[in-house]
């Protein structure tokens, strides 16, 4: 399993447009990709759910990847959330 924490930059959090970009760029992998934080936690490959989570600007999210391409995975993910949150 491979990990990062990042915290939102994005002034309106974990929003609809970049969610829905992550949600459909995740399944590509066969790794599970889970997004952590305010409490809850959510697969990032489920817009609503993701979206349910209720993040914001200046949030913490722990991003996990366990699967067979969990080192690809994690590291473009993390590439994401920097360029979009």
């Amino acid at each position: 399993m491979k990990s990062f924490n990042y915290v939102i930059q994005d002034e309106v959090g974990i929003h609809a447009r970049p969610a829905g970009i992550l949600a459909k760029a995740v399944k590509k992998y066969s790794s599970k990709i889970t997004i952590s934080g305010n409490g809850k936690s959510a697969d990032a490959g489920k817009l609503m759910a993701v979206m349910g989570m209720g993040i914001k600007k200046g949030m913490e999210v722990t991003v996990t990847a366990e699967g067979e391409d969990e080192d690809t995975a994690i590291a473009e993910t993390e590439k994401f959330f920097k360029e979009n949150f």
